[in-house]
C-alpha cells in the first residue's frame, strides 16, 4: 500500500535563523520536488508574514511551522517569567502560522531543549504538572488562532521529561485539551522506541506531523532507520499529513553545536535534500 502523503524539508538543513534571506531557498526546494517547506521560528520578529506568504505562493509551496525552545523558553521552570516568555513566543508563532494558513505549530514546547538531568520523582512530578498546566494555556491560546499544537518527543540527551510516545500520550491525556496533538521524529524514535511501529499506532489519529532523517541525522535511505516499520505504522493510522526531512548544517556553528553535528553528513546540503526526497518518494509509493 502506498502512503498518501506530502513531503517537506526544514530550512535548518541549510541555514539558521529563518529570515528574509531564507526565502531564497524556496525555488530550490520546489525544484527538488517538495510540497512543503518547514519553517523553524527562532525569532518571530525576523519573519515578515506577508513576504513569506507571497514567496510560498510564487513557488507553489505550503508551510509547516515549528518552534525552537532554548533555555529561556521553559514551561517547566519554577520562575513564571520563563512561562510568560514562552507564551509570548508561542503567540508569535501562532500569528505566523495563522497568517500562512497553517493548521498547527509543532515542537517540544513543554520544556527547554537540553534540560536533561536525573531528578527525583518528586521533582519530576512538579515539572510534569507545570508542563500540563502551562500547555493548557498554550492550547487555549492556539484555539484563539484556530490552530492546534503538535507536541514532540525528544531523545534522552535533549530532555528528561518526554522521551517516548507513551509518555507523550500521557501528557496529552493530562492536558485534556482538543488542540493537543502529536509530532513524531524518526531520529528520536530510533534512540528511544523499542517498537517504532507500535509507537506510531499509539499516537493514532493524534499524529499530525512526521519528521525523518537517518539514525545518524543523515540522508534518508543511507543508514539503519527501520523504514518498513515506520511505513507499517503510518499505514495503520491512515496518516495523510506531511513527512518532512529535518536535519542540520555544520556551517551554522551555533545550530551545529546545539545538535552536536561536527561534520558534513552528505556531500552537500542540496544533495541531502534531493537524494533524501527521491528515497522517500520511492519508499512511500512501494506496495
Amino acid at each position: 500500500m502506498s502512503l498518501e502523503v506530502k513531503f517537506g524539508v526544514s530550512t535548518w538543513l541549510w541555514t539558521s535563523p529563518f529570515n528574509k534571506e531564507t526565502i531564497n531557498l524556496f525555488p530550490r526546494i520546489k525544484g527538488f520536488g517538495y510540497d512543503f517547506v518547514e519553517i523553524p521560528v527562532e525569532d518571530p520578529i525576523l519573519i515578515d508574514i506577508q513576504e513569506v506568504k507571497t514567496a510560498l505562493a510564487d513557488n507553489g509551496l505550503k508551510a509547516v511551522i515549528c518552534g525552537a525552545f532554548g533555555t529561556s523558553r521553559d514551561l517547566t521552570n519554577e520562575d513564571p517569567n520563563f512561562h510568560k516568555t514562552c507564551f509570548d513566543y508561542l503567540n508569535g508563532c501562532f500569528e505566523i502560522a495563522s497568517g500562512l494558513d497553517c493548521k498547527f505549530v509543532a515542537g517540544p514546547m513543554y520544556s527547554a531543549v537540553g534540560k536533561a538531568r536525573l531528578v527525583s520523582p518528586e521533582q519530576k512530578k512538579i515539572e510534569w504538572d507545570r508542563a500540563v498546566s502551562n500547555l493548557r494555556i498554550v492550547c487555549q491560546n492556539a484555539r484563539k488562532f484556530g490552530l492546534e499544537i503538535a507536541l514532540e518527543t525528544l531523545n534522552r540527551f535533549e530532555t528528561d521529561l518526554i522521551n517516548t510516545c507513551d509518555e507523550l500520550m500521557q501528557l496529552i491525556t493530562d492536558i485534556n485539551e482538543p488542540e493537543a496533538k502529536v509530532i513524531l521524529d524518526g531520529f528520536h524514535m530510533n534512540i528511544e522506541e523499542p517498537d517504532p511501529e507500535a509507537a506510531i499506532k499509539l499516537a493514532g489519529d493524534k499524529l499530525i506531523h512526521f519528521q525523518v532523517s537517518e539514525n545518524y541525522r543523515g540522508t534518508p535511505g543511507t543508514g539503519q532507520t527501520p523504514w518498513a516499520a515506520f511505513k507499517r505504522g503510518l499505514e495503520a493510522v491512515k496518516y495523510k499529513g506531511v513527512i518532512s526531512i529535518e536535519s542540520f548544517t555544520p556551517e551554522i556553528k551555533e545550530l551545529a553545536g546545539a545538535v552536536c553535528i561536527w561534520k558534513p553528513l552528505a556531500p552537500s546540503q542540496d544533495s541531502f535534500a534531493s537524494e533524501g526526497l527521491k528515497f522517500l518518494k520511492k519508499w512511500a509509493s512501494e506496495a
